[in-house]
């Protein structure tokens, strides 16, 4: 049994616990994350998995049960401990019974603040998350007894190390607000030497932004955003979805786009789905 992001709406929405962060640190998470599959293994004593399509940012994921197995792109790793895991390419859990997974999904990492990461080397693989996540924290993590413990105890720690850095901040907020602009705006086509020159900078610099704090080029990025905003409304409304308003010339155009964000069984099933809606 798969699961694929945005097609099983009702699966995600029901067997995950998901909660934004604290504004203090919603420039840097997306959100935070808890399976709650307890009630599943009944029903799929195999196991199933979940896929997800590609997205910004990255993942640090603290195993709370057994062993689980992860594919990046087309590489496939076990689990058996915590990992930080780059979102640009398509993922896939495999999950078994006793399974428990507790993440932060980041836009950018306050841990740019504190030690020399270049994420732009964190890209191909899944990662141990020891080094970008002191001890103690994971420790605490692990030992809480409820989800929304662990989402207080990590706005808390965020915070502090945000204000602690606040003067260092600023290659951060512009990254941010160009992605936040972007989505919001569907600004996917605007140029980066434009983006750039609203605030002062070189395109270069921008370019040097980007990379530091999410991994990704400019370009990559938007591109990310784009194909992500663009499934998800063919998914939901077939019937109302317009290729130009995504910045493709043609249906064929955005097809190839797609094809090279989604391995093939996700797309097979993408495209079954539309059918079923048409």
């Amino acid at each position: 049994m798969q699961h694929v992001e945005i097609l099983d709406k009702e699966h995600f929405d029901n067997n995950y616990y998901r909660t934004k962060p604290a504004r203090a640190v919603a420039h840097f998470i997306d959100y935070y994350w808890q399976t709650k599959f307890d009630h599943l293994w009944e029903l799929h004593p195999e196991g199933f998995s979940d896929a997800l399509f590609p997205n910004i940012g990255y993942t640090y994921l603290i195993n709370l049960g057994t062993a689980f197995t992860m594919q990046v792109g087309k590489k496939k790793f076990d689990m058996k401990t915590d990992g930080f895991l780059p979102r640009h390419q398509a993922i896939e859990c495999f999950h078994q019974a006793g399974n428990c997974l507790f993440g932060i999904k980041f836009k950018i990492s306050p841990i740019v603040f504190e030690k020399k990461v270049n994420f732009s080397e964190y890209t191909e693989s899944i990662f141990p998350l020891s080094y970008l996540l002191d001890k103690q924290v994971l420790d605490d993590i692990k030992s809480a007894d409820t989800f929304n413990e662990r989402v207080n105890l990590l706005n808390g720690h965020y915070h502090t190390i945000i204000k602690k850095f606040e003067g260092s901040i600023l290659p951060v907020n512009i990254v941010s607000e160009i992605i936040d602009h972007c989505n919001r705006n569907m600004a996917f086509a605007d140029s980066i030497e434009d983006m750039a020159a609203k605030y002062k900078i070189s395109s270069r610099t921008l370019q040097r932004y980007f990379e530091k704090c999410t991994s990704l080029s400019t370009k990559k990025t938007l591109q990310i955003l784009r194909i992500r905003k663009a499934v998800e409304q063919m998914a939901i409304d077939p019937a109302g979805f317009k290729i130009t308003q995504y910045g493709y010339y043609d249906y064929s155009h955005f097809y190839k786009h797609l094809q090279t964000f989604l391995p093939r069984p996700v797309l097979k099933k993408l495209n079954k789905s539309l059918k079923v809606h048409s």
